[in-house]
């Protein structure tokens, strides 16, 4: 049997014999609610307050580490974007490079060409000094051939017999 006033095993509270018990469902609704409600905040305070308590240190330490990390990817990632900037910067040096190496280049191909050119000039001018030489030697010997057929011609005339005159 049970003893008066203890509860029985499926929980239900017993009273003395020959006494109503009563159940959950005697009591009124608002009765206790209030108490169980104040004794229900104050405990969730005290829970919720060791909780923070408890878990409030590690999680501010994981936040300031948190807070480190981004600061150390924001200096990460500026240093990183300079590392890129001075890679271009030696990309386009080797650039640059490659172009006073092909403008060198040119260059001595132009130095070549000018040189070609004064030599071809030069050979130019010989040939026509040599040309004008030829043709003044060309028409001295033409004049003088038609001076020396003038000279013949005048000659055989003077030679030709001519009938005298008679007066």
């Amino acid at each position: 049997m049970s003893v008066p006033g203890s509860p029985r095993p499926d929980g239900v509270p017993t009273g003395p014999p020959g006494e109503p018990t009563l159940g959950v469902s005697d009591s009124s609704p608002d009765e206790g609610l209030v108490e169980d409600l104040m004794v229900e905040d104050k405990a969730v305070e005290l829970l919720a307050e060791g909780l923070l308590s408890h878990y409030l240190p590690d999680l501010q330490r994981s936040k300031q580490a948190l807070q480190e990390l981004t600061q150390n990817q924001v200096v990460l990632l500026d240093t990183l974007e300079q590392e890129i900037s001075k890679f271009k910067e030696c990309h386009s040096m080797l650039d640059i490079n490659a172009l006073f190496t092909e403008a060198k280049h040119y260059h001595a191909k132009l130095v070549n060409i000018r040189k070609d050119m004064l030599m071809l000039h030069e050979k130019t001018s010989k040939l026509k000094k040599r040309a004008l030489k030829l043709q003044q030697k060309r028409q001295k010997e033409e004049l003088e051939r038609e001076q020396q057929r003038e000279r013949e011609f005048e000659r055989e005339k003077q030679l030709t017999a001519k009938p005298a005159h008679r007066p």
